[in-house]
């Protein structure tokens, strides 16, 4: 269909690389070999993505503030005491 692009009027369509549309794909998670929380996070991906981005703020969240506290308490077994705001100068 000419003129579909712009500039189409310029170029041929298979300049374009123009051809049929693509139809709605489905994206879902293959569930055959999961087990425990893995077959869960994927079922719930492939049925509620609602409660699943949830799950995913929250765990994400959590993940950032264990590993955030955890670095804090090895710094400060290192010295460096990330606790005080003082600037040191030299």
């Amino acid at each position: 269909m000419p003129g579909a692009h712009p500039f189409g009027f310029l170029t041929p369509d298979w300049v374009w690389a123009a051809g049929e549309k693509a139809t709605n794909l489905v994206v879902v998670a293959d569930t055959r070999r999961l087990t425990g929380i893995m077959k869960y996070f994927a079922n719930l991906y492939n049925t509620n993505t609602l409660l699943f981005a949830i799950w995913a703020v929250v765990l994400t969240a959590l993940w950032g503030a264990i590993l955030g506290f955890l670095m804090d308490f090895l710094m400060a077994r290192t010295g460096l005491d990330l606790k005080s705001r003082k600037i040191v100068e030299h």
